[in-house]
């Protein structure tokens, strides 16, 4: 069975204060019900748990519960150096790894004081959009997959596969890249034409096909409308007391994206150095706040970055991907290693005996506007060659807070709409 259903007396693993909160509420007719939505539901992908109380088939109550998903994400940060957690954010998020890499690595450059090379900023800024393609796609297809669009999931989960090809050829890894290094990248592109050939191919020829025919498929349709407009409203105030982000804020009115109100790599005015521009780009914004306005905001979302990336990609700069010349906890380049005396011994203190990090004692947040949302990452240094404390703010963690008060009212069909909307990634709910 896909859910169980009991009395509340003989449900599964329910508290006993929401057994007696359930006494205490009979309705006339007999006992509301308890349900156990997941984690073996398919819309909760075996990692998500719901326990809802049903008046009838109406939700009167939701309660989304977390830890199936528990890794210890946080605790890792404190015994891997400052390149090595990389390998553990990109898991955080598993549907965009290479978003977390390039926030992770953000925020270890603020802390050290490291203003990346303008080749590693465009880098970071064509792949930080088309890992926010990699979500949007993923998460308006399994929506519509919950609500029994098979196609729509056909249509645009295809076109995940030519990032992954992207993936490849940039770092060896079609899925968890671990691509990002403190002042740089893992490697600079091993070959920068079939880079070129491959992003234009996808942004100017598969990616629109695929996102129009998600739109003749769904933007009218009848049911997929009755099934979304109206439900899982959450209002702008509420948006903001939740501190929400993201698509599912931008849906409700709030016009807020980092890479506006606080502009980074090539988002932000002078970004080389040298005078250039930001890039150009609308943040889409919607008011009714519900299941629609979501899966639009994220359409909406994709056809900007493909004009992110038709702006950046004929434009990368030469010159180095990593500010090795000018710090010495940056990994120097393998002609450096094999080349130079200098070269070797920096290379040996940082990856044999992490002599070479010089982390300064001090506290840094900083964030990036990803797919779902505000990424950020707190890093507490005490000048070893590891953090002494890593604390996240996944935009997933905050969003789910919230997906209770959203369902309230709502009829227990209309749960993986919802749910589906938010695009809640299990291990970002990690504690």
């Amino acid at each position: 069975m896909p859910y169980t259903l009991k009395r509340h007396e003989e449900a599964y693993d329910v508290d006993i204060e929401s057994v007696d909160y359930l006494n205490e509420h009979k309705d006339a007719e007999g006992d509301r019900w308890v349900l156990n939505f997941g984690p073996q539901h398919p819309a909760t992908h075996t990692t998500l748990r719901i326990v809802l109380e049903l008046d009838g088939e109406r939700i009167v109550r939701a309660t989304p519960h977390i830890g199936y998903l528990h890794s210890g994400f946080e605790k890792l940060g404190e015994h891997h150096d400052y390149n090595q957690y990389v390998t553990v954010v990109s898991r955080m998020n598993y549907v965009s790894p290479i978003s977390n890499d390039i926030a992770w690595h953000h925020a270890v450059e603020k802390l050290f004081g490291i203003d990346i090379t303008p080749r590693c900023k465009i880098l970071r800024t064509i792949m930080a959009e088309i890992g926010r393609i990699q979500d949007h796609l993923l998460c308006v297809g399994a929506s519509a997959l919950d609500l029994g669009a098979f196609t729509g999931f056909l249509y645009v989960f295809n076109q995940r596969e030519r990032i992954m090809d992207i993936c490849d050829l940039i770092c060896g890894q079609r899925f968890h890249t671990d691509w990002t290094r403190v002042g740089g990248l893992k490697q600079d592109l091993p070959d920068e034409a079939m880079f070129k050939t491959l992003v234009n191919t996808f942004i100017n020829v598969e990616l629109p096909k695929a996102i129009d025919e998600l739109e003749a498929l769904l933007n009218k349709n009848r049911i997929f409308h009755d099934r979304t407009r109206g439900v899982g409203v959450i209002n702008r105030e509420d948006a903001i007391g939740w501190s929400l982000s993201g698509p599912v804020a931008r849906a409700s009115g709030v016009r807020r994206d980092l890479r506006k109100d606080e502009p980074y790599l090539c988002y932000a005015d002078n970004w080389d150095g040298q005078g250039a521009e930001a890039v150009r780009f609308k943040v889409p914004v919607m008011d009714d706040g519900d299941v629609f306005c979501r899966y639009y905001v994220r359409l909406y979302e994709m056809r900007e970055s493909i004009s992110i990336i038709k702006q950046l990609i004929d434009t990368i700069p030469d010159g180095p991907v990593d500010v090795y010349a000018d710090s010495k906890m940056v990994k120097p380049d393998k002609n450096q290693v094999y080349g130079s005396i200098e070269g070797l011994i920096q290379h040996f203190e940082l990856v044999m005996t992490n002599r070479g990090w010089k982390s300064p004692v001090a506290e840094c947040y900083a964030s990036q506007e990803t797919a779902n949302g505000e990424l950020g990452y707190y890093i507490v240094s005490d000048g070893s060659a590891r953090p002494w404390r890593v604390r996240t703010r996944p935009p997933s963690f905050i969003n789910y807070s919230v997906f209770g008060k959203m369902l309230e009212g709502h009829m227990l069909s209309d749960t993986v709409a919802v749910l589906g909307s938010l695009n809640i990634i299990a291990a970002e709910l990690d504690r």
